[in-house]
């Protein structure tokens, strides 16, 4: 269910199309934004971007950002990160936030442009103050530095508003789900009064797994003044996710991938749980110095704490000797991350004419400064039986919780270890525009060092881009791009006792593409084919400490290319009716090896969790004279394989929203998984088993708005 940056969309209750003349120069006076040729009433459109951080067009622009607005996400009943990556092309889960994003894993998130995700490790992006997402494909080092060569997230806030609005929501549903939200915006009187807002969301939930509930509560606000020739944007926002029953790992299954128990089951006992609690500063600055120079710049601070205290799968065993694994060996775990983050970039476009070449620079510098703090306690190890003060073994069949106490167990005392990352980069950008050719070209030094324990490792690294546009004609464009990505070795990795240091992995793609707008912007296409090679991949060296030091070694893997296409469909179908489609084709394998290993996520020659073909659909038609509004939607996932080389069957599932609106009332009825369809959303290894698709689930949303 792909919903690009340029989707046509439909207009509000009761209204006609209006003029279809081009809105691109609408925001055309701010550099800072990607502006999006839009129709004049929108439902699903984007008409603006910042993660490409110059002002273009879709057709003027050699990127690919797919783009999912805040009109999805309320269609959708989005409620984390997980409700809206079927909406992509070419992403599938991994795990948790994590992705499978092109062939590869992607776990980075960025906010408004900025590195500094509160949500730590297992923990999941909440929506609530998010405007939108904005997903820029391939690698994107020259940009943003460090990162996965699959794509890039970068969450886009709610900002504070001058005219006045507010919107109180309640929500009640299966899994004893209730909860409510307020939001108010421009409160502040007087015409010259700050632009303001202010956020309130609450949910309780219990979730499909034995045991698991989800709590969350978000705070957030902000006000945004002007100083003079510049303005100013202050925002602070207060997250607390309590899930009881957490952390979820998967449900066993056998090798064809078929769930050896209730989805349902959890190896949690009701105790467990993860809590996080996390505080975000956020200030912004945006300076149009003249008008041929336009400046910003941003700042980001956050501070974050996840506790977990969860029975970990240790795998399975026969208890009754019939052939069948019958029960889940576990371990105890008492974990803290406390992690701490700093960011800062800034940004200069200088526009001129250079004769008949339309000229852009970008010059930009960012910075971001970590610390995480683990406070663990020692794994638990159990037995196949019940052993006083250890973790009792669970029946995947008939599971008795409460067998044994967590406060009964003989653990160690905390061990408490750290790891700082400092990264600095600056890059150059430059955009030449001749007659119907636009051409980019930028590089980017990063500088990084890492610091733990184990060892202290620094070192730096140029990235370059180039794109090439090629105007055919005002409705059609023809694009390709080269890119670059490299992501550090983990600081635990560069121990010298290891085998340290190793230099970075690498990823580089070459994608080539048209997009269209064609009828008038009724009907608009993207079609990429890309190739992207990955080297240099770490793995444990699977002859273990080759040196006989006490430490396991590692070895750098050889290369794993992934090879793909991605079509994306938006129309107008009529004035009442829209659908955006998508499909993606995409095949990842190992074609170097070093000669003494292969690499770990992988089976035989393909990644895990990567399905070789992806489609989605989604629908929405109104039926204005009654205010009323019918959505579905579809999602299907090839076969793919877990780490451990067991299958993870394909799957479709369906979604349905019915929304109804008169005057200042809205109504969602949400239903997910239409057709309660049994399916593993990913999988992960063996002892852990698949992450299960959640069964049908339905919730009732009543808003009012001022």
């Amino acid at each position: 269910m792909a919903v690009l940056v340029s989707v046509a969309s439909l207009g509000g209750f009761g209204s006609a199309w209006a003029n279809e003349t081009p809105a691109a120069t609408a925001e055309a006076d701010d550099p800072f934004l990607v502006i999006v040729t839009a129709r004049a009433r929108q439902l699903y459109r984007a008409n603006e971007t910042t993660s490409g951080k110059l002002a273009t067009a879709p057709l003027d622009s050699s990127l690919n950002i797919q783009v999912l607005n805040a009109e999805l996400i309320r269609d959708q009943g989005a409620r984390d990160a997980q409700d809206l990556y079927r909406n992509i092309a070419g992403v599938s889960l991994f795990s948790y936030a994590g992705v499978t994003a092109r062939g590869f894993r992607q776990e980075e998130i960025f906010f408004d442009g900025l590195r500094g995700d509160p949500y730590v490790a297992f923990s999941v992006p909440q929506l609530f103050n998010v405007e939108r997402l904005e997903f820029l494909k391939g690698p994107a080092g020259m940009l943003y530095g460090p990162g996965a060569p699959g794509g890039l997230f970068n969450y886009i806030t709610k900002t504070p508003k001058t005219e006045f609005s507010a919107r109180a929501t309640a929500v009640v549903g299966t899994e004893a789900r209730t909860g409510g939200s307020v939001e108010v915006e421009g409160f502040l009187p007087g015409d010259n009064a700050p632009a303001t807002r202010l956020g309130v969301f609450y949910e309780d939930r219990n979730t499909p797994r034995r045991n698991s509930g989800s709590e969350v509560l978000i705070l957030d606000g902000g006000v945004k003044t002007n100083l003079g020739p510049a303005a100013l944007t202050l925002q602070a926002t207060r997250y607390e996710q309590n899930l009881q029953g957490n952390r979820l790992r998967g449900v066993s299954t056998d090798n064809l991938g078929r769930f050896l128990t209730d989805r349902r089951w959890n190896h949690n006992e009701k105790s467990d749980f993860l809590d996080l609690t996390a505080n975000v500063l956020q200030a912004r600055v945006e300076w149009p110095v003249t008008e041929s120079l336009k400046v910003d710049a941003g700042l980001r601070y956050s501070e974050s704490l996840e506790r977990q205290q969860y029975h970990e799968p240790r795998g399975l065993t026969d208890n009754n000797r019939d052939g069948v694994p019958d029960l889940s060996r576990r371990e105890f775990r008492d974990q803290e991350r406390d992690l701490d983050q700093l960011s800062f970039g800034a940004n200069a476009v200088w526009s001129r004419d250079l004769g008949a070449v339309r000229n852009r620079v970008l010059v930009g510098v960012d910075a971001y400064r970590s610390e995480l703090v683990n406070n663990n306690r020692p794994s638990l190890l159990g037995g196949f039986t019940v052993v006083a003060g250890l973790p009792a073994p669970l029946s995947l069949t008939n599971p008795v919780y409460g067998v044994t106490d967590p406060k009964t167990y003989n653990l160690g005392a905390r061990v408490r270890t750290s790891a700082i990352q400092e990264r600095v980069g600056a890059y150059l950008l430059e955009e030449a525009t001749i007659g119907p050719f636009i051409a980019t070209a930028g590089v980017r030094f990063d500088r990084y060092e890492d610091e733990s324990a184990a060892a202290t490792f620094e070192d730096e690294k140029a990235t370059w881009r180039a794109g090439l546009v090629w105007r055919a004609r005002p409705d059609v464009s023809v694009y390709g791009q080269w890119a670059q990505s490299y992501e550090p070795q983990g600081v635990s990795s560069q121990d010298p006792l290891a085998g340290g240091p190793f230099a970075p992995t690498e990823g580089e793609v070459l994608e080539g593409g048209v997009k269209t707008e064609l009828l008038g912007g009724r009907l608009q296409t993207t079609l990429a084919i890309y190739e992207i090679v990955r080297t240099n991949i770490l793995q444990s060296d699977p002859r273990g400490d080759v040196n006989g030091d006490g430490v396991n070694d590692m070895v750098a893997f050889g290369e794993v290319t992934s090879k793909g296409a991605e079509f994306d469909l938006a129309a107008d179908l009529t004035n009442n009716w829209v659908l955006t489609a998508s499909y993606a084709y995409n095949d990842t394998r190992i074609t170097k090896t070093n000669g003494a290993t292969v690499i770990t996520n992988s089976v035989g020659e393909r990644f895990a969790n990567a399905p070789e073909h992806k489609a989605g659909f989604w629908t929405r038609y109104q039926f204005p004279e009654l205010g009323l509004a019918l959505a579905l939607g579809g999602d299907y996932v090839d076969v793919r394989t877990s780490i451990s080389g067991q299958k993870v069957r394909p799957y479709t599932v369906f979604d349905a929203s019915v929304i109804y609106k008169v005057g200042p009332w809205s109504t969602l009825l949400r239903v997910d998984n239409l057709f309660d369809e049994t399916y593993a959303a990913s999988g992960f290894i063996d002892r852990t088993g698949h992450f299960p698709g959640e069964p049908r689930s339905v919730f009732l949303e009543v808003s009012r708005e001022w």
